[in-house]
């Protein structure tokens, strides 16, 4: 089974960055997808960045084009999400997520939660003065 852990999260000023990571233990050979998601409070889960198995495909949501950049380190079987030029609205609970048996996934990924099952527990980000 995989097991995902998010870590990096925390306190930033407007304008600061940060560097979310997942690192992926268990059958981290299996899955399809990885994917980046967030929950603010009293909003809809919304699907940030993902990364297609094959390492082809690269998916982002328009509001963190050019801001945020996801990357994997697959000898520490680790993925990344660089996040620059933060924004309050950006504060949320991040997610990482991997889609363990959408292969259409190993392609193309996909930004909406319903593939992806196997979640992490998520961490927190705050973009505040």
């Amino acid at each position: 089974q995989l097991q995902l852990v998010e870590s990096g999260g925390g306190l930033v000023q407007p304008g600061g960055s940060l560097r979310l990571s997942c690192a992926a233990s268990g059958f981290t050979s299996d899955y399809y997808a990885i994917g980046w998601f967030r929950q603010a409070p009293g909003k809809e889960q919304e699907g940030v960045s993902c990364f297609s198995g094959s390492g082809g495909s690269t998916n982002y949501l328009d509001s963190v084009k050019g801001r945020f950049t996801i990357s994997r380190d697959s000898a520490k079987n680790t993925v990344y999400l660089q996040m620059n030029s933060l924004k309050p609205e950006d504060t949320a609970v991040y997610y990482c997520a991997a889609a363990l048996r959408s292969s259409a996934l190993f392609r193309r990924c996909v930004l909406f939660p319903a593939p992806y099952d196997s979640w992490g527990q998520g961490t927190q980000v705050t973009v505040s003065s």
